[in-house]
């Protein structure tokens, strides 16, 4: 459903009260074919979004899918043909090629983090800097990039910030009204505690009641000293200025989790473009 209102209002943000410029030059009756073309290197997503787009603006539109999500694409592949109503072909583009060159940038970022660090039992996450609305989108375009979500949202699992450990009085208060709200709320979510520095770490192991240790800016080192204190009693998370140039000296160390902020706040769209097949 969430899906199904994203497109609803995507659409009516695009079209309001007409495409006028297919209206004046393109016949009610004409038919016609475009393909979607990749102008770019990189992992494909999207595809099943754009074949909800399509269906919403024309249910007897026609599309006849080559790459399917989540495969590896060079510039001159084929993505999709899409026949039937010329005039409902290009109400979709826009919004067709919005959603999967944004997707589609995030699964080849994350794609290309993943291959940096295989061969480590370090799990990729993304983060919740994302687009406002567009987050299920784009968490989803992660995971076809081959990483895993994060937290989808503030409701979904407690995370012991920075803020929120100060503003409770400390990481003990933090941690202590964390395990009486979730019990008082009958809640099932893990609590996750950020750390910033290894007396932190020292500080909420003497304390316990958390599921996972998030190490805030630390260095690799830093890192691997945190996982040998955690010694596998709670999940470790690294996090903060983390890139391609070093993010397998973190995955290194042994932590379980390394989230990125950059999978989803600052890529770069893949090239794609929708084409009037002239048969």
């Amino acid at each position: 459903m969430q899906i199904e209102q994203f497109i609803h209002y995507a659409i009516e943000e695009d079209i309001g009260s007409g495409d006028h410029s297919s209206l004046l030059s393109v016949p009610a009756t004409a038919q016609g074919t475009a393909v979607l073309l990749v102008k770019d290197n990189g992992i494909i997503a999207g595809v099943e979004i754009a074949k909800q787009v399509f269906a919403a603006i024309d249910k007897n539109l026609q599309i006849e899918v080559l790459i399917q999500d989540g495969c590896a694409v060079q510039k001159g592949d084929i993505v999709f043909n899409v026949r039937g109503s010329v005039r409902s072909i290009l109400m979709a583009e826009r919004l067709t090629l919005n959603i999967m060159q944004r997707m589609s940038g995030i699964a080849t970022t994350t794609n290309e983090y993943c291959q940096l660090i295989k061969g480590t039992k370090a799990v990729l996450l993304d983060t919740r800097k994302t687009t406002p609305n567009m987050r299920m989108l784009e968490k989803e375009a992660v995971k076809i990039g081959g990483a895993s979500n994060h937290r989808f949202g503030l409701y979904d699992m407690i995370m012991l910030k920075d803020n929120h450990i100060d503003f409770a009085g400390g990481i003990a208060n933090a941690i202590n009204k964390a395990r009486q709200y979730v019990k008082e709320n009958n809640l099932s979510i893990k609590i996750e505690i950020e750390t910033r520095s290894l007396d932190n770490v020292k500080e909420v192991l003497s304390i316990g009641g958390v599921d996972r240790i998030m190490f805030d800016n630390f260095t690799p080192e830093m890192v691997n000293e945190g996982v040998k204190l955690v010694g596998g009693k709670y999940e470790t998370e690294a996090s903060g200025n983390i890139t391609k140039d070093n993010i397998l000296s973190y995955a290194q160390t042994g932590v379980d989790f390394i989230s990125v902020g950059a999978l989803t706040h600052s890529v770069k769209s893949l090239d794609l473009s929708l084409k009037a097949k002239i048969e």
